[in-house]
């Protein structure tokens, strides 16, 4: 099938937007060229609007399978395409958690079969996030797991780390690390700052996170392996990882969306939809982060987008899990309160949803050029929305950021040149 993209607004071989026409073919982008006119099956007006690469989102939590009140494969790609992530990567902490081949056959067996969007799965690094057996890495890397990780929770010993990232290093696969070490908690369910005294409520010291960062670069670079720090929160981790790259070990990291843009001082009373892990820090670790995206100690952006049910998020700070949803609105938020006040360009917002996962991971998507994949997405920077929470396609509905005004809708979604994702006409049933 041939469709022709007329008058889209896009970013060429430099920074700046140029109209032009896209046609594709199949799952290719064929050309891209100022004007087009050629015979196809499908003519689409993108009326001026921006037309940009498929995002990527490495780092989701599907729930399926044995989650599946919170989220499924289905809802939580519906999700994704509705905010324009055409890539997103599955974290493994399932039941079962994918730690075996015949496990992670059968999620991608399941994915096949439910996913709206291009799913790559992660595997685990420990038999059932236990921290206490490795799976076999090398076979499981050979069955198509994306990286290893188990997140949620942090590897607690040094020993076991060192000998994941010894495997991981000898099939050139990656560990990915949620890092936290569990005797620095103490019992903690919010930042340990200003506003859990207020508050009166135990405090994550920030400590918790850095010193297993600062454990895990020393092992990276003994073992050479490929060491990827999920959602970095505090302006210690931000140097640890600054100083590990000006040494030449292979880190990489990303932030979220709700670090970027939220401190603990959001936090207004005990409203579990602002509990997350890592917390909310305090307002020098939020400028911490900012500079580190900005001088590329942080590599991208990723949501950790985390569905829970309302009935469990209503149990308050002490009792509801941890997590957030940010699929549906991780662009409209980033591009309102970062691009919009000018503390970051579009084009540098696009490249760490796009470009940067893609070129960490090595994967084959994040541009839009000719011959490559036509993952695509569609976005109106022009009107105002407001978010409501009670419209996500994703089963949960605990955001921080309901009722938020913002900018930058995506109009639709195409994954392997097939619109997944239509406003308007995908609605939450």
């Amino acid at each position: 099938m041939k469709i022709l993209l007329k008058n889209a607004n896009s970013f060429g071989q430099t920074s700046k937007l140029e109209r032009c026409d896209i046609l594709i073919e199949g799952n290719k982008v064929k050309t891209i060229k100022p004007y087009i006119s050629c015979e196809v099956d499908r003519v689409i007006d993108c009326e001026e609007q921006l037309l940009l690469p498929g995002f990527i989102d490495i780092h989701v939590h599907l729930r399926e399978p044995g989650g599946e009140e919170k989220e499924t494969i289905k809802t939580g790609t519906m999700a994704a395409a509705r905010g324009g992530f055409t890539t997103v990567c599955a974290m493994p902490n399932t039941n079962p958690v994918p730690d075996s081949i015949e496990k992670l056959q059968h999620l991608q067996e399941m994915l096949k079969n439910e996913a709206i969007v291009r799913v790559l799965p992660y595997a685990a690094i420990s038999k059932e996030l236990a921290g206490e057996q490795l799976t076999k890495i090398p076979a499981l890397a050979k069955e198509g797991a994306f990286a290893f990780t188990d997140d949620g929770v942090g590897i607690q010993t040094a020993g076991m780390m060192y000998e994941a990232m010894k495997q991981a290093a000898q099939v050139k696969m990656p560990i990915v690390a949620h890092c936290e070490d569990n005797s620095l908690l103490y019992g903690g369910v919010i930042h340990d700052g200003e506003v859990n005294r207020r508050l009166k409520l135990p405090g994550i010291r920030a400590i918790s996170e850095s010193v297993q960062i600062a454990r895990d670069v020393l092992l990276a670079e003994a073992t050479g392996c490929h060491y990827h720090v999920c959602h970095v929160s505090t302006k210690e981790s931000v140097r640890i990882i600054r100083d590990a790259k000006r040494a030449g070990i292979h880190v990489t990291a990303e932030v979220t969306p709700h670090h970027l843009l939220l401190n603990e001082n959001d936090i207004m009373g005990d409203n579990a939809n602002y509990k997350m892990n890592p917390p909310l820090r305090s307002e020098a670790d939020q400028q911490a982060l900012l500079d580190g995206l900005l001088d590329g100690t942080i590599d991208f952006i990723a949501t950790d987008h985390a569905p829970h049910t309302e009935r469990e998020k209503a149990e308050g700070f002490y009792d509801a899990p941890f997590g957030i949803v940010g699929l549906e609105t991780a662009f409209s938020l980033l591009y309102t309160y970062l691009v919009k006040t000018e503390l970051v360009t579009l084009h540098q917002l696009v490249d760490w949803l796009t470009k940067k996962p893609a070129e960490v991971f090595r994967l084959p998507y994040g541009k839009l050029e000719e011959n490559g994949v036509a993952d695509l997405t569609l976005i109106n920077l022009a009107n105002a929305s407001k978010i409501d929470k009670y419209t996500f396609l994703s089963k949960g509905r605990n955001t921080p950021f309901h009722q938020y005004e913002v900018f930058g809708e995506v109009e639709w979604t195409m994954v392997d040149g097939k619109i997944v994702y239509k406003k308007d006409c995908y609605t939450k049933k």
